[in-house]
């Protein structure tokens, strides 16, 4: 298989894979609603985020188009890399490395542009795709988040400073399959820096 091909497989099974997994939930699952697959280590979670990494968010209805915008064109530039790569013949390695990078940015940026128009409200009933009603403006949609993984939760020991005898729970981020795929994407990067990064 080409590199050209290679990259393209990549990044069009990584976006259906992420579009697919967050319409399904975002149709069957109410906002806040969870299903345990693994206990203590696995939930189907259900919540929305403006974005941003733990749902953080700034400036409000401007913050948001800010954001969206900055992710387009960041995108742009992540499709350069990823054609230079392919051009300079790269290895495997680097070229799926940066076309899940590339996957991971796109299938947030659909959420954020797109998912305000054509879907409803997901609170205390099921949201419905196409909606007449929909919930928000094309550029200021939610990203759905769903992936959960608690694999710990319980009470810091009290000789820790600051947060001795608090409650933790990790890894407390609740994730999609984008974020995932930027994640494998760095890791990815790190294992073939010396073939993604080349001295000279």
């Amino acid at each position: 298989m080409s590199k050209k091909n290679l990259a393209i497989l990549t990044v069009v099974l990584a976006i259906l894979i992420d579009q697919i997994s967050k319409i399904y939930v975002k149709t069957h699952f109410m906002l806040g609603e969870e299903v345990v697959i693994f206990p203590n280590w696995f939930i189907i979670h259900f919540t929305e985020n403006n974005g941003m990494a733990w749902g953080f968010e700034f400036g409000g209805r401007a913050g948001k188009l800010f954001l969206t915008l900055f992710r387009v064109t960041a995108v742009i530039g992540i499709v350069y890399w990823l054609w230079q790569t392919i051009k300079k013949r790269t290895h495997n390695g680097v070229v799926v490395a940066i076309a899940l990078i590339l996957s991971g940015a796109v299938g947030n940026i659909i959420d954020s542009i797109f998912y305000g128009v054509i879907f409803d409200s997901s609170r205390g009933k099921l949201a419905t795709l196409f909606a007449e009603e929909p919930y928000g403006h094309l550029f200021h949609g939610k990203v759905v988040d769903m992936l959960y993984f608690p694999m710990w939760e319980g009470i810091l020991p009290n000789w820790l400073p600051i947060w001795g005898g608090q409650p933790f729970t990790f890894f407390n981020a609740i994730f999609n399959g984008a974020d995932s795929w930027i994640t494998i994407g760095v890791i990815l990067l790190f294992i073939f820096h010396k073939q993604a990064f080349p001295k000279e």
